[in-house]
């Protein structure tokens, strides 16, 4: 386990040394670690809530172009980083970069004051800090994973108040990492965990990380 997470150490050390402020969030899920985006979610919302409350055309067209760039991501996910990187210099970044270039396009033809104009000016000053993902594979567009990860946390946070002591807290937050890691790689946690749990007293310690999730179905 500690080389997959010195793996991901490097990554996030990497990516917040360039930018501490940039809003990473980080997830560990199969043999890489996942640095995820936290703005393009946010910046799609904003024009939705334009879009909602106002049928406005530009917020459409918008909506649609950020959708082009999830479509790219669908294709994208089950490569390598380096397959991602390729993917998106080819078809992502001039959709990106068009996008860019309609949004300040865009503002000098609606009213400054306007929540439209506000949206823009919103997406206008993160872009630049989403472009990182281009030139990264190991970046996420957003964090919807994590953030539907966590949120049977969220959903449950009054429980989690009773866990006894500060140590029972840790080994709550330590179980549910276990299971989250097993359920973002596809295997049942139930199952993983009483079997490895059955197994782990008797394994040799330098093949523990034949234990974890993304090589447990492969070791079935």
């Amino acid at each position: 386990m500690r080389r997959g997470f010195n793996t991901l150490a490097a990554q996030a050390e990497q990516t917040l040394a360039a930018d501490p402020f940039s809003g990473h969030l980080f997830v560990f899920r199969g043999r890489r670690g996942d640095l995820l985006k936290i703005i393009w979610w946010d910046i799609r919302r904003k024009f939705v809530d334009v879009q909602q409350s106002q049928g406005s055309a530009i917020a459409q067209e918008a909506i649609k172009r950020i959708a082009a760039l999830y479509g790219i991501e669908k294709e994208a996910r089950s490569c390598s980083p380096a397959e991602r990187v390729a993917i998106r210099q080819k078809t992502a970044k001039p959709i990106f970069d068009d996008l860019e270039q309609w949004l300040h396009a865009q503002l000098p033809k609606i009213s400054g004051k306007s929540p439209l104009a506000k949206a823009i000016r919103y997406a206008l000053s993160r872009m630049p800090k989403t472009r990182p993902y281009l030139d990264n594979g190991f970046l996420e567009l957003d964090n919807n994973t994590c953030e539907r990860a966590v949120k049977p946390v969220a959903l449950g946070r009054k429980n989690w108040m009773f866990a006894g002591s500060e140590r029972g807290g840790k080994a709550m937050a330590i179980a549910f990492t276990l299971i989250e890691t097993a359920k973002l790689n596809g295997v049942d946690p139930q199952a993983w965990l009483t079997d490895v749990l059955s197994r782990i007293a008797d394994h040799k310690i330098n093949r523990i990380d034949e234990l974890l999730p993304w090589n447990y179905l492969a070791g079935e």
